[in-house]
């Protein structure tokens, strides 16, 4: 049984990762790569990278489809475009990006550390009024919060 990190290292180098300076300049450059931040809709409402879209994990694959009520008709277009996946830190990213691959999409990429690394080199965050997200709240907001519960039981202290 192969386990989520032996799975998120196996993928690694099958998919093509941006980090957020690379990515920046990359959006600079070429209007028409489109963001797709597949956090939980209630992250993405609270902050986003500029000029994303949501589709969250859980339903990506029907979003990316016709006739589903999830249907995101410029993701469904998408698939000869540059399409770059966002979630907080990478994982949900690149699992996320795999699964684009399968349906099609033929130029897929993720971003590696996430919108946590984005925010960390301090690069803009909207909220859901289109309004600027200050880099400490959201760093506070995106710290990972792993209870002692939830810790593998040989590395609790």
């Amino acid at each position: 049984m192969q386990r989520f990190v032996e799975l998120m290292r196996e993928w690694i180098g099958d998919i093509p990762e941006y980090m957020p300076w690379d990515l920046e300049e990359r959006l600079e450059k070429n209007s028409d790569i489109l963001l797709l931040d597949v956090r939980e809709q209630d992250e993405f409402d609270a902050m986003r990278i500029p000029d994303s879209i949501c589709a969250p994990r859980g339903i990506l694959e029907s979003c990316c489809e016709w006739d589903f009520e999830e249907t995101i008709p410029e993701l469904v277009k998408a698939r000869d475009r540059k399409v770059v996946v966002v979630c907080r830190s990478g994982h949900r990213s690149l699992l996320s990006a795999r699964s684009l691959e399968i349906l099609g999409f033929e130029n897929v990429a993720s971003l590696k550390t996430g919108i946590k690394g984005w925010n960390d080199f301090e690069l803009p965050l909207l909220d859901a009024a289109n309004k600027p997200v200050d880099p400490d709240e959201a760093d506070e907001e995106l710290t990972a919060k792993v209870r002692e519960d939830q810790l593998d039981p040989a590395r609790r202290r």
